[in-house]
């Protein structure tokens, strides 16, 4: 740590610097605070969203056993995903991405020649696959939040641990110095004048 300098130049600077980290201490508090709240949101959201992916996971269970027709070929083919569309937001300085839409690959079948449950269960089967997708964003969401959280928590504890109990005890050490220099100035003033008083009376008395 860099030698502070006992001058009233630096009192200044050390005072100046104390109110501009007060003055933003609350501002990465409030963020902190926000970023917290975020990151419990993304926690519940995930939790609802994985209760939706076991609902449609046991719907689809229930043409399970029509699986192991040849047909059932054109599921697999018809639910492969080609883009997972997102949105970005910016929530207490982070880019946060939100679910938007699957775009699967295009696949053509014959809606004639095929089995009638083909239909009802590739749109079974796409609602499942877009039930991971939605929670792998949210995922994703939570990991940014995350590491915003940390990175500002750390600045939080810079600041109320360190950086502001360090330039108080600056302004003190100098105020102490520069308090004691002054007593020194006065004990000095009061010895000169006393000695100057005391000549004069010599010299009044010779």
């Amino acid at each position: 740590m860099a030698q502070i300098k006992l001058t009233k130049m630096e009192l200044r600077d050390q005072q100046y610097k104390l109110k501009q980290l007060q003055k933003y201490l609350p501002t990465l508090q409030l963020k902190k605070a926000m970023l917290q709240t975020e990151v419990n949101q993304a926690i519940y959201e995930i939790e609802g969203l994985m209760q939706e992916l076991m609902q449609q996971r046991a719907t689809c269970e229930e043409f399970q056993a029509l699986l192991s027709d040849p047909e059932a070929e054109v599921l697999y083919d018809g639910a492969q995903v080609s883009e997972v569309e997102k949105k970005y937001e910016n929530i207490a300085g982070a880019e946060i991405p939100f679910f938007e839409r699957v775009v699967f690959k295009p696949h053509d079948y014959s809606l004639f020649e095929s089995p009638l449950w083909v239909d009802s269960a590739m749109d079974q089967v796409k609602l499942l696959v877009e039930a991971k997708e939605k929670i792998e964003v949210v995922k994703e969401k939570k990991r940014i939040l995350e590491k915003e959280l940390r990175e500002v928590s750390i600045r939080v504890n810079l600041f109320e641990k360190i950086l502001i109990p360090r330039t108080q005890a600056n302004i003190k050490k100098i105020k102490v110095f520069l308090g004691d220099q002054e007593l020194a100035s006065v004990a000095q003033a009061k010895v000169a004048k006393g000695k100057i008083e005391k000549r004069r009376q010599q010299e009044a008395a010779g």
